[in-house]
């Protein structure tokens, strides 16, 4: 166990040190550079105001109650009820100001996570959990705000009282002051001692919350739900999250608590230092030097002026301390360097003529140097207005062939052309404009059916959504129900099923009208009906449209212009459906099986 904790934190030290400076941190800040200078002089204000008060207090001492002065008393009571006042004004001016900044620099952190989180693969979503990005989102810029928003001005006003009071106090007696600083260099050591202790111990917490969101986000959704109640593993799952909530449990005592005993003799040193102040005046008032009991007290009010924000200022740095880890889980997901990146230079489409014209020329592509190409040396020439068809056995390459095309992936070698020009050279919404995908697995959004289609066309009329639904056979189910287009479809669309869920997603790729539609076992759930129906839509809305469907149902592609059969990666018979039939080749086999799968499912 204890080796494991070792490496936990040789990892958070070696990820600490590659991303996070204090130059980058400090340039978080500079936008709101002028800002802060604002709350500067608010502090040193106050700060300055703050140190009158203990001289006031030794004049009533010293001279207003002995003299029995009342005019004088009357001016000095006056005077530190106006620098409480004043200080407190301040305060409350100093505090909304850097709470207002520090709320700010958080949005525009959370924005820039979000908008990076955009431009990256496909592939570091697949191998990283949701509800772990949600946790690098809400738990670790969340854990940063109290921080940015309070601490760092508090921090600069602790430290400003603490210098002023310091020359206050030298001021009034040099010799009482520097024994009231003999507490501070076994302070700070302490002080930092713990923070790194923490800090350590911030990252493996917030790596346990990780967890947990994980964990709430893949078993309380409604794939989730389905999943446990069919399997009843309902207890299974809570224990798994008892586990992990228990793990965080004892991460967040550790973290919180770790160095208490340390911080206690901090407490003890500081809480000391105004009786052991008072017994040195009261001997160096035996001896007959120049000290007097007004000055005695005014020292032991700076002084008590000094340690609180002293004790602030070495809890300030802790906290500190500990949000360095989180910024160190901020920056790497900042510093994850996007594998598709937009061209800088832009290609401009012409928007004359006819568009949909494509080209693979020699590509391969695979996921891994060491493994099998899924894809090798493929090169196709696909007309504008035709309807193709890929079809091939499990792992032939169909779906990276998609990826490819959308460019959710960049090609190994080779290239991939629309029109003449390489997507790479294209910006992510020109080949969006270009090219319409619809998925085996549509994604829906948790809203109305209408904004879910207007996410493909936000300027769509609702003439327009009606139409795009009648093309994709789903306009007179949606006007069946009692919100019809307002109807909200609920997590992931779970309101709706397979099929309907497949003709949404069509309608609002047809939405956007775009002069290619890739089909990737688009309508794998829908029944013969409906298929016909819609492949009947698609092909009035087809000429001069090129159609790309990638189907593992080979009924869905009898009529495709062509068909492509994928093997191991490679392109191996193209042709019409009836000449791969007379070929007798992989496609052929493929036929067979599939009329055998369904005589068996009808036997049964």
């Amino acid at each position: 166990m204890e080796n494991k904790i070792d490496d936990l934190e040789d990892d958070y030290e070696a990820l600490s040190a590659r991303h996070v400076s204090l130059k980058r941190i400090v340039a978080l800040f500079k936008p709101w550079r002028h800002r802060f200078l604002v709350v500067g002089i608010l502090i040193l204000i106050g700060a300055g105001i703050g140190i009158i008060a203990p001289f006031l207090l030794r004049e009533i001492i010293d001279q207003a109650l002995p003299q029995q002065d009342l005019t004088l008393l009357m001016y000095l009571v006056v005077g530190l009820v106006a620098i409480t006042v004043g200080v407190a004004v301040i305060n409350v001016l100093q505090t909304i100001l850097s709470t207002k900044i520090g709320q700010a620099i958080m949005h525009e952190l959370r924005v820039r996570l979000y908008s990076h989180l955009q431009t990256l693969s496909l592939s570091f979503f697949i191998r990283t959990r949701t509800g772990e990005i949600q946790s690098r989102i809400a738990n670790d810029i969340g854990g940063l705000q109290s921080v940015v928003s309070n601490t760092i001005t508090e921090m600069a006003r602790n430290m400003t009282i603490v210098v002023t009071t310091a020359i206050a106090m030298l001021l009034l007696d040099w010799r009482l002051a520097l024994f009231s600083f003999v507490v501070l260099p076994p302070s700070l050591w302490l002080s930092h001692y713990v923070g790194q202790k923490r800090e350590r111990l911030t990252n493996q917490q917030q790596n346990g919350h990780a967890d947990m969101s994980a964990i709430v986000q893949e078993t309380l959704s409604a794939p989730g739900i389905i999943l446990s109640r069919t399997l009843a593993r309902g207890k299974f799952l809570t224990h798994r999250f008892e586990q992990a909530s228990n793990k965080t449990l004892h991460l967040e005592v550790r973290a919180h608590t770790a160095g208490e005993w340390q911080w206690s003799m901090i407490e003890i040193l500081l809480g000391a230092l105004p009786a052991m102040t008072l017994l040195l005046g009261g001997l160096l008032i035996g001896q007959g030097l120049p000290v007097t009991i007004g000055t005695l007290v005014a020292l032991i009010a700076l002084q008590e002026q000094l340690l609180w924000p002293l004790e602030n200022l070495l809890e300030s740095g802790v906290k500190l301390r500990t949000t360095r880890a989180l910024f160190a889980r901020i920056f790497k997901y900042l510093d994850t360097v996007p594998e598709i990146i937009e061209p800088i230079k832009r290609q401009e489409i012409s928007s004359s003529g006819s568009r949909g014209h494509i080209r693979f020329e020699n590509v391969s592509y695979h996921y891994d140097a060491e493994n099998t190409p899924n894809l090798r040396g493929l090169n196709l020439d696909i007309p504008i207005g035709s309807h193709i068809a890929v079809v091939g056995p499990t792992g032939a390459g169909k779906s990276t062939f998609g990826y490819l095309l959308a460019r959710l992936v960049d090609p190994t070698a080779g290239r991939i052309c629309i029109d003449g020009i390489d997507l790479r050279e294209m910006h992510f919404e020109q080949l969006a404009d270009v090219l319409g995908v619809v998925m085996q697995e549509p994604f829906l959004l948790n809203t109305t059916i209408a904004e879910n289609l207007r996410f493909a066309q936000p300027e769509a009329t609702d003439e327009e959504l009606i139409e795009a639904a009648k093309t994709a056979q789903i306009h007179e189910h949606i006007a069946s129900l009692p919100e019809g287009y307002q109807t909200v479809v609920g997590e992931r669309g779970y309101r709706f099923s397979g099929g309907e869920k497949q003709r949404l997603a069509l309608a609002r790729t047809i939405l956007r009208n775009p002069p290619i539609l890739l089909l990737d076992e688009a309508t794998s759930a829908l029944d013969n009906v409906t298929e016909s129906a819609i492949s009947a839509a698609l092909a009035q809305i087809a000429p001069d449209r090129t159609v790309i469907s990638i189907a593992h149902r080979l009924s869905t592609v009898r009529h495709a212009d062509r068909i492509l059969v994928l093997k191991a990666g490679q392109l191996v018979e193209s042709g019409t459906h009836d000449q791969l039939v007379a070929l007798d080749g992989v496609y052929a086999e493929l036929l067979r099986q599939g009329q055998k799968d369904r005589s068996q499912k009808d036997s049964v």
